[in-house]
């Protein structure tokens, strides 16, 4: 199988649970530890993702990976807003960007856009603006491959804010996406 990759979390204060929790799980605190996990597992030195370089194989991969964190927390987007594609849309344009190499800097950065604009418009409902949110940076891989990182920590978030447990984002959500990556490995 795949390489075992810890997830430590450095900043305590995401891990501490109270009411305002929500508002302690920062993306500041995630990405690092995303990123160390993405080095670790497609044996990149940090530095290509620090500067959002990347191989074109490897930015494949990761654009197939953010779609998949992206797609895994849609559904909380998607139950309360079945009318709204903008999400689903930029999933199906990162994969698309992924499987044929066709880049059009137009459609992406609509796509991108488009599904960020959703996350705007659902106001306070987290778990669906986080899950929008994920999709936006999914797909603006194609363009940026550290976009990447964004679309998984807006997932964590996502199901975070839907269990209203830290621990459902922070732990369970992350092997999910750590064994997803592996995957891509």
């Amino acid at each position: 199988m795949g390489k075992k990759v810890k997830v430590i979390f450095k900043t305590k204060s995401i891990l501490h649970f109270n009411k305002d929790a929500q508002k302690k799980l920062k993306l500041t605190a995630l990405v690092p530890d995303i990123r160390k996990s993405l080095v670790e597992l497609l044996n990149l030195p940090i530095s290509e993702l620090k500067g959002h370089q990347a191989f074109k194989t490897d930015q494949k991969k990761l654009a197939f990976w953010a779609a998949d964190c992206a797609e895994h927390v849609l559904p909380y987007f998607e139950e309360k807003y079945p009318e709204d594609d903008r999400p689903r849309k930029a999933i199906e344009e990162c994969r698309t960007w992924a499987t044929t190499g066709v880049f059009k800097m137009a459609v992406i950065r609509k796509a991108s856009l488009d599904s960020h604009a959703a996350a705007r418009e659902v106001g306070e409902d987290n778990a669906a603006r986080y899950a929008a949110r994920a999709a936006g940076h999914a797909v603006a891989t194609a363009h940026v491959p550290s976009h990447s990182i964004g679309a998984a920590a807006y997932a964590i978030k996502a199901a975070a804010a839907h269990s209203n447990n830290l621990d459902d984002g922070i732990v369970k959500e992350r092997n999910w996406q750590l064994q997803r990556l592996r995957k891509y490995a």
